[in-house]
């Protein structure tokens, strides 16, 4: 099948003091973006319609509530504004939080960089599953093009998405317990608080032991080489836990020094506090007050959904998700289904449309960079006194 050209990336140049091991071109052949067949754009299209057909169309009539979507005729527009309003803050805080753990004092990129490599994350994270490897992928081939090594990449990028989604097992510890203790307004059993509290806090402590991991294991798995092939093997091999480890210190850090890593940790947090916002402005939308501790834990419930690999993006399984999380926190089910449309509308797909042409702007900043007006000296070092030493 032939690839959508649309997906290619410019041709690489030859820069010098770059060793072809690590170079993000490999002479001149062609650097490409992560690509999409035709057949995979297709499908994905097709599987996206039916999910959405199914969860919003069909399912209600099933369960017996009709038509369920005639009620978004209902919906305040003024409160679809203040929706759309946080939205616009949860990207402008997670555009923040990129350039502070990778786009700031090693990389140098502009705040016009910045926002291309992130938006066209958010059209790559349309065709693709479990939780936006496509947007990972492109992250990584934006950077390496930029003139980060792998190493530095690597790490950059484990600081960046441990430090975002720390916050997500955090929110289910801490609402978790203010419902089951009576503090927090909202249904409080075992299942929809404790249990998924007891789950956030293993993540955490898995977090913990990771950051654990020395810098040099590299070394020492080779003690345990017996030729120069296995050597090899097992040095490559040490790499993987060594840059998890040295990229969880880096954001360990980032939270230890506030005047350093303040942005960072501000974009983190004011990324998912706006997009619950999204969602406690949809609930309004139709005149329904949801507590708060029910929108957070209903809402974070929901999106663990986004994991399923079979769905494009989480497409009706974060939808399904949540609507059976808000269903189960007591919420009626004629009007969860509008407003997490409305949500999902909203947080999901208005950005697409910005993201796709940030793509193109984005080819064409490598295009530049490739002609030698990089952030950074290809090969350099990219490294923060906030970070930890290589192995």
């Amino acid at each position: 099948m032939e690839r959508c050209s649309v997906w290619r990336g410019s041709r690489a140049g030859n820069f010098p003091n770059v060793s072809r091991d690590d170079s993000a071109n490999d002479g001149n052949r062609f650097a490409e973006m992560p690509i999409f067949t035709t057949r995979r754009l297709i499908q994905t299209i097709v599987v996206v319609f039916l999910l959405l057909g199914g969860i919003y169309f069909l399912f209600p009539k099933v369960v017996g509530l009709g038509n369920a979507l005639d009620k978004l005729d209902d919906a305040d527009p003024l409160w679809i504004a203040i929706a759309i309003g946080f939205n616009v803050v949860a990207y402008a805080t997670y555009i923040a939080l990129f350039k502070a753990v990778v786009g700031g004092d090693a990389l140098r990129l502009t705040w016009k960089e910045t926002y291309e490599i992130n938006m066209s994350g958010v059209a790559a994270t349309l065709l693709f599953s479990a939780g936006g490897a496509g947007g990972i992928a492109l992250t990584y081939w934006a950077l390496r093009k930029a003139g980060m090594r792998r190493r530095d990449v690597g790490r950059r990028m484990v600081a960046f998405v441990s430090l975002h989604y720390v916050f997500y097992p955090i929110a289910l510890i801490v609402f978790g317990i203010l419902l089951r203790t009576g503090v927090m307004n909202g249904k409080s059993s075992v299942e929809l608080t404790i249990i998924p509290a007891a789950v956030a806090g293993a993540l955490l402590v898995i977090g913990v032991l990771i950051s654990l991991i020395p810098p040099d294991t590299e070394r020492h798995l080779t003690r345990f080489a017996h030729s120069e092939r296995s050597r090899h093997l097992l040095e490559t091999l040490g790499k993987v836990p060594a840059t998890l480890g040295e990229g969880f210190r880096f954001a360990l850090g980032l939270f230890a020094h506030p005047k350093k890593g303040g942005l960072a940790v501000i974009g983190a947090a004011g990324f998912w506090a706006a997009s619950i916002g999204v969602l406690w402005a949809s609930f309004h939308a139709f005149g329904v007050h949801v507590p708060l501790a029910v929108v957070v834990q209903g809402y974070f419930l929901g999106m663990v959904a986004n994991l399923f690999p079979l769905a494009p993006a989480g497409v009706g399984a974060v939808d399904a998700g949540m609507i059976g999380a808000f269903v189960l926190f007591g919420i009626p089910e004629e009007t969860v289904f509008p407003a997490v449309l409305i949500f999902r509308l909203v947080s999901f797909w208005m950005p697409i449309p910005p993201g796709v042409f940030a793509f193109f702007q984005l080819r064409h900043t490598v295009h530049e960079w490739e002609e030698g007006e990089l952030p950074i000296e290809r090969g350099g070092t990219a490294a923060s006194d906030l970070e930890p030493a290589v192995g």
